[in-house]
């Protein structure tokens, strides 16, 4: 049983004044200790709808207690790792100051097309900035979202991701200046609050309207896409619970080439839902124009997955009531192997789960190797396709 210290209480979580604490310290900004060490490890309380809950700190999932429901294996195994000290820092307050790939402000009127993220980043870009679809990553991560129990089923859905998402960027920065306040992700339409949506809305998106001259502020969103249309001369991308769309500027056939997989996977099956995160503007005429476009499909449970074999032994693990945790590839290209799946609680040590691609090299096989042989703490499970069907779970 996780015990919590909040100010100078100590409190199991099941404790039935925890919740009332909670809320308290949320409205002081006191910052929980969880005790599953000797050293307390700091967290922070997140708001998800009418519910208070405790939250472990960016990049503090290895200071926890293996035995802890908030520990995370190391985030070498997985696209995380060339990122941290670089991309992603750490602050004295335990906030992670991002540097991003992308700009949040375009500089004149618009000359070029948007554009699509490239499909191989440079091995300086891993390192040194986040991408779109590593700052994506990383906020599904942050929030949570990679992780899965059984008992979880049906409690999933959009206004749940919503919360996750913004809290977690609640706890990042981008040159000193909240991520949360440049991010915009669309609420569930409520027809009985759809006045109080609407001024939400308009609140959060009036910095980045077009009034005159200079440069011009953007916003992210990470928003689920309803579908993609063609328009006049472009095409748009509608999106879920967001009343207008999206104008997508870049050549459609670079985007649709770029995200061939994301597109077939989504259309394979409509309990599948298609993520973008995006920088758009709102030019003076009212009209939403991205600037740069990124996609990621996840399943019903809003697991991503890359392909047919992740998403059968996303399927074999969604049934068990331990907790696996997805790994995310960030900026690596898909020629470098990554963690599929964690399992974290597995006894007598973490389980680190493998795919390698029936196209795999020798190349691909020696990484992996050392991967494997830099964590001797967890066990690996190793799935080679070539070799035909997935081997028994741990």
């Amino acid at each position: 049983m996780r015990r919590f210290k909040i100010g100078s209480r100590i409190l199991s979580e099941n404790a039935p004044e925890l919740r009332m604490l909670l809320q308290h310290a949320y409205e002081e900004r006191l910052r929980p200790l969880c005790m599953c060490k000797e050293v307390p490890v700091p967290m922070y309380i997140a708001r998800l709808e009418d519910h208070y809950l405790i939250k472990r700190m960016p990049l503090s999932g290895r200071d926890h207690d293996p035995a802890c429901p908030s520990y995370q294996s190391p985030y070498e195994l997985s696209g995380l790792g060339p990122l941290i000290g670089n991309a992603i820092q750490i602050d004295a307050a335990g906030r992670a100051e991002l540097r991003l790939d992308f700009p949040l402000t375009k500089r004149g009127p618009r000359s070029s097309p948007g554009r699509v993220e490239p499909s191989q980043p440079s091995i300086h870009g891993e390192a040194r900035k986040l991408s779109l679809r590593a700052m994506l990553h990383y906020l599904w991560e942050a929030g949570e979202l990679t992780e899965w129990r059984s008992t979880w089923a049906g409690k999933r859905g959009w206004s749940r991701v919503r919360n996750s998402l913004l809290n977690a960027a609640s706890q990042m920065t981008v040159k000193g200046s909240p991520l949360s306040d440049m991010l915009f992700v669309p609420e569930v339409f409520r027809h009985h609050d759809r006045h109080g949506i609407s001024a939400r809305r308009a609140t959060a998106l009036k910095g980045i309207q077009t009034a005159g001259s200079g440069p011009r502020k953007l916003m992210l969103i990470v928003a689920e896409v309803k579908e993609v249309a063609a328009a006049r001369q472009t095409h748009k991308v509608v999106a879920r619970h967001l009343p207008f769309p999206l104008m997508v500027e870049c050549a459609w056939p670079r985007l649709a080439l770029r995200y061939e997989a994301e597109l077939e996977l989504w259309r394979s099956n409509h309990t599948f839902h298609l993520i973008a995160i995006a920088t758009f503007g709102i030019s003076r005429a009212g009209i939403a124009s991205v600037e740069e476009i990124a996609l990621m499909v996840v399943n019903e449970h809003w697991l991503p997955f890359e392909n047919v074999d992740e998403l059968r032994l996303l399927e074999k693990l969604s049934v068990l009531k331990r907790k696996s945790v997805k790994g995310l590839r960030f900026n690596l290209p898909r020629d470098k192997p990554v963690v599929s799946v964690t399992l974290p609680e597995q006894k007598p040590v973490p389980v680190a789960m493998f795919i390698v691609p029936a196209a795999a090299g020798n190349d691909y096989e020696r990484a992996l190797a050392e991967m494997i042989e830099a964590r001797p703490e967890m066990k690996p499970w190793v799935w080679r396709v070539a070799d035909g069907e997935m081997p028994r779970l741990p």
